[in-house]
């Protein structure tokens, strides 16, 4: 259930016998967005050759790719690739293209559109999406530093925190780990931390997983 994406969208480009190769890369929700990203490069590129795109979603489970006039096979599918392969959806890339005269041949096409979309990818920050849930955490302050010190072992994120009259924190939980961690945190604190689910959800792990990498 857990998912890589990108965060914002991103950019980046290259030259190959004298055609410039330009990767766009956005964060979509469902295939209008995808659409609407595709168009909007286009209206952008008028006078390019052509605007290959590709793009994964989850909603629906959809997955789709054009070769904008490249010989078939040549371009969307090798975009397409690269999404399957570094594990991406809700995530549309446009490669537009600036014919420079030199025919690349069918090899050198898949070689072009691919490293453009690679190098699109590389450009953007991937979010590693993972089932968590929200936890609000109320404990007097004596409490804290046992708290504190189990956060880490379990993988979570801090979202905030107040120290007013008691400390409250509120925490991302892995899913799989919810059970083992309320009950470790049951059991540092004697009972006496107050622990609320506000809700389960996905979140960017993505600066934890790095971490354990």
């Amino acid at each position: 259930m857990n998912y890589l994406t990108i965060s914002a969208p991103a950019e980046a480009s290259f030259v190959e016998k004298k055609s410039e190769f330009i990767g766009y890369i956005a964060p979509v929700k469902n295939g209008g967005e995808a659409v609407e990203f595709v168009n909007k490069i286009k209206s952008m590129h008028r006078k390019a050759r052509h605007n290959v795109y590709a793009y994964i979603v989850r909603e629906d489970n959809i997955s789709r790719y054009s070769d904008d006039g490249e010989p078939q096979g040549t371009a969307g599918v090798p975009v397409l690739d690269v999404l399957r392969k570094r594990g991406l959806t809700d995530v549309c890339i446009v490669v537009t293209r600036y014919f420079g005269g030199i025919l690349l041949g069918g090899g050198g096409l898949v070689r072009a559109y691919s490293h453009a979309a690679s190098l699109a990818c590389d450009a953007a920050k991937i979010m590693d999406m993972r089932l968590c849930h929200r936890l609000r955490i109320s404990a007097d302050y004596g409490m804290y530093g046992k708290i504190s010190y189990i956060l880490p072992s379990f993988d979570t994120i801090t979202e905030s925190s107040d120290f007013g009259s008691d400390v409250a924190l509120e925490v991302l939980v892995l899913s799989e780990k919810l059970d083992s961690f309320t009950k470790e945190l049951t059991e540092v604190t004697n009972g006496a931390a107050k622990i609320e689910d506000l809700g389960e959800l996905y979140a960017d792990f993505s600066s934890v997983t790095s971490n354990n990498a």
